[in-house]
């Protein structure tokens, strides 16, 4: 019987440099997550490397699970796991809601524990609840990820003050990345296109030393092996307030999962049954509940990851599977964990300009198919970046308004709110509204 291609075992160096053409292309949405809430709690930059290698390491645990599987974990397709964008904004807001932003990493890995959990308890009947996330509440969570990460990235070229101007050697090192970039995606093809972002970093990186704007303290520091040691910073701690946010976005990373696989299946030619996508949302959440553990955080499919399978044609999960392992490996050595934190703030804001406007695009280009042609899907889509967009403008806009303290975790995260807004207003306009006007609609046929 023939071997699904899916299945097949590429020899070892093709099975290398695929692995490594994965990595790379995930490589900085895998850094990038943990880079900012670290920066965002006031983490050290020996602490800030630990959170790096930590991540990385969760996240090639949550990749061989999905690829490699067991029992009824994972959907055994070339399917890369890591830190989930969308899980940032919920994160930063958990942040600004304790007393001292230092104190919030037990909360957020608490509140990720138990969504993981959840998820994992849900993954069996979620598939049926795919029908309340249509294109439009999909299209407008993926806007609002971009939307809300983008002030991120401009806080990165303000050298991490987002309250101070913008220094010239800041803008100049931003400005330099991001042209780099853009070239390089323009000039490019193939393997190193994919990798455009590293290497725009990279440039970016080597233009700073000049310019006095390279620490090299902790990579000069870092031990050549470790192992992210569970609860380094803490206990879990659980806040109902923390723990509804985060539930809210396993929800959204479920969505967008199932949506991956079903893309991924047909790109495969394997396609994404109901029992395929539940196995691979057990993967998506077990891989979540256990990342706290080891001081990482939710985790879901990259969509990147689907587009070099497409442009390669190598379908074979274990090319996936050797990602997850280096991924591991590289969690395991601190002192390449170290090597992201010689990147500059001003430097990966220049990088994240393009990272996470990506990620607003992709949005965009989901509401275009969404039928915004159609009043309703209209309203549901501008009310929703409407209400996502308040804590994006305005962090304070709920602070003496007499919000609940547990709603109003999940209002100061315009991903949350937005995602909550649209799927209620999707429910009055095209189940709730539909059923009471069912009625009505015979009643005139028999006439």
């Amino acid at each position: 019987m023939a071997v699904h291609p899916v299945d097949r075992l590429p020899g070892p160096g093709k099975l290398l440099a695929s692995g490594l053409q994965h990595v790379a292309a995930s490589y900085a949405g895998v850094v990038a997550p943990p880079l900012v809430v670290g920066a965002h709690v006031g983490l050290s930059p020996v602490e800030l490397t630990f959170l790096v290698g930590a991540s990385l390491f969760t996240a090639g645990i949550a990749t061989l699970l999905q690829t490699v599987g067991f029992w009824k974990v994972g959907a055994r397709l070339p399917f890369v796991n890591g830190v989930s964008f969308a899980g940032v904004a919920p994160m930063l807001a958990i942040a600004d809601a304790q007393s001292d932003r230092r104190d919030a990493l037990p909360v957020i890995y608490g509140a990720v524990v138990v969504a993981g959990v959840l998820g994992f308890l849900l993954a069996p009947w979620f598939c049926r609840l795919v029908r309340f996330f249509p294109p439009v509440v999909t299209g407008t969570v993926i806007t609002l990820i971009g939307i809300t990460l983008l002030p991120v990235a401009f806080g990165w070229i303000q050298g991490g003050h987002p309250e101070r101007p913008a220094s010239p050697t800041g803008l100049g090192l931003a400005g330099v990345t991001l042209v780099t970039v853009l070239v390089l995606r323009r000039l490019l093809k193939g393997f190193l296109q994919q990798i455009a972002i590293l290497l725009g970093l990279v440039v970016g990186t080597l233009v700073a030393i000049p310019a006095g704007a390279v620490d090299t303290t902790v990579t000069r520091h870092a031990a050549l092996a470790g192992f992210p040691g569970p609860f380094h910073f803490g206990h879990p701690q659980f806040e109902l307030p923390a723990i509804v946010s985060m539930c809210v976005l396993m929800l959204v990373c479920m969505t967008e999962s199932t949506a991956d696989m079903l893309a991924l299946g047909e790109i495969t030619g394997r396609r994404a049954d109901e029992k395929v996508i539940a196995a691979g949302l057990r993967a998506d959440t077990l891989g979540t509940a256990v990342s706290p553990f080891f001081n990482g955080f939710a985790n879901s499919a990259f969509a990147q990851n689907i587009g070099l399978v497409a442009i390669t044609g190598v379908r074979s999960r274990f090319t996936v599977a050797a990602c997850g392992l280096i991924f591991v490996l590289l969690g395991l050595s601190p002192v390449c964990a170290s090597l992201i934190a010689l990147v500059p703030q001003p430097v990966l804001g220049g990088a994240g300009i393009v990272l996470f406007g990506t990620v607003a695009a992709a949005g965009i280009n989901v509401l275009i198919g969404a039928g915004l042609d159609r009043g309703e899907n209209l309203l549901i889509a501008a009310t929703s970046l409407g209400v996502g967009m308040i804590p994006v403008v305005s962090r304070s806009f709920y602070d003496d308004a007499g919000v609940p303290e547990t709603l109003k975790v999940v209002l100061d995260s315009g991903v949350s709110a937005g995602c909550l807004t649209a799927v209620v207003l999707n429910l009055a306009f095209h189940h709730l509204g539909a059923a009471r006007s069912a009625p009505p609609a015979r009643s005139a046929r028999g006439d």
